[in-house]
């Protein structure tokens, strides 16, 4: 007889989560034109947007910091099912292949009529005691000089109701997208891209080629570890706004082979310290590994789960 534990590793093993979303309704179609063959874009309705990685064993929410196995996949699409209602589905999904049905854009009277590159023009720059700025200083407890280093390459601006924008830029610095997070909100601009985060630990209109990069998930969280480590100047910290598209992998192999040719190159993985942070790591080191350069884990102290918890509970606060 197979035992709790064993059916539960067998269903996250054996059911692959672009199969899962194909059979859930409304129907969620795969985006081609923007899928490599580790990150599956599926679209579904007016934006919703869902990444299928680790070869169909893990999953992320595009528009939030939703992710997880296929478990935590039945969850955020019915979270009226419960964790043996999930088992139950998942039971008859064992070995089932995705078909891959091509998702076929329409677009809406008005919809692209703003890209998110004039949105973010048309901001304002963060500036201090501002409701954005209160935010970040006060609730998420980012100190002035970080702010201040951010604003000057133009990686944060204004949003609307206390939010702050983070921007995505390209190898180009073109911009691409950006995350919002703020008290209220967090999400990513409707009809951008995603590719990084960008935080240069140097004077911003020098040509560096960084000898280090520190990765995390949230902007928030790049910025915590500028901050906690005094910004340093051979370091960029970047962020992947949640799991990584198709965009942001492309953006990561190009720094990354731009810093092989480096003595001591170095990948700094500073994703959460959860399940879901590691294999996020794991992954990372698998890119770094492939272009040639070395990695290395960097967590945060104390068994805390991510950087801004250093900032906002790790040093008595």
């Amino acid at each position: 007889m197979i035992g709790k534990d064993e059916e539960l590793q067998r269903l996250r093993e054996g059911v692959n989560c672009a199969a899962l979303l194909e059979r859930m309704p409304p129907p969620w179609r795969l985006d081609k034109a923007e899928s490599t063959r580790d990150c599956l874009k599926y679209r579904r309705g007016q934006g919703e947007i869902i990444i299928v990685n680790h070869a169909g064993r893990g999953w992320w929410d595009a528009g939030g910091t939703a992710k997880g196995d296929v478990f935590g996949l039945v969850q955020h699409l019915r979270p009226d099912m419960n964790f043996g209602h999930a088992r139950k589905l998942l039971r008859e999904m064992v070995g089932l292949q995705p078909s891959f049905p091509e998702h076929e854009r329409v677009r809406s009277r008005g919809e692209g009529s703003t890209t998110a590159a004039e949105r973010w023009t048309a901001a304002k720059p963060l500036r201090p005691g501002s409701r954005a700025w209160r935010y970040l200083a006060d609730v998420r407890r980012l100190p002035s000089p970080i702010l201040d280093a951010a604003v000057a390459v133009d990686a944060i601006r204004e949003g609307a109701y206390g939010t702050a924008w983070f921007a995505h830029r390209d190898e180009t610095d073109a911009l691409t997208g950006f995350d919002m997070r703020g008290p209220e909100f967090r999400g990513f601009a409707k009809g951008g891209d995603k590719t990084l985060f960008r935080l240069p630990g140097w004077i911003g209109s020098r040509e560096v080629r960084p000898r280090r990069m520190a990765v995390t998930e949230a902007p928030i969280d790049a910025l915590s570890l500028a901050a906690v480590g005094r910004l340093q100047g051979d370091t960029l910290y970047v962020a992947t706004s949640g799991g990584m598209g198709p965009g942001s992998v492309q953006a990561l192999d190009l720094l990354l082979a731009g810093m092989a040719a480096l003595p001591d190159a170095l990948l700094a993985t500073a994703t959460d310290n959860d399940p879901p942070g590691e294999r996020y790591a794991a992954f990372l080191a698998e890119r770094a590994a492939a272009a040639g350069v070395r990695c290395e884990r960097l967590l945060p102290p104390r068994g805390l789960n991510d950087w801004n918890d250093v900032l906002t509970r790790g040093r008595g606060a």
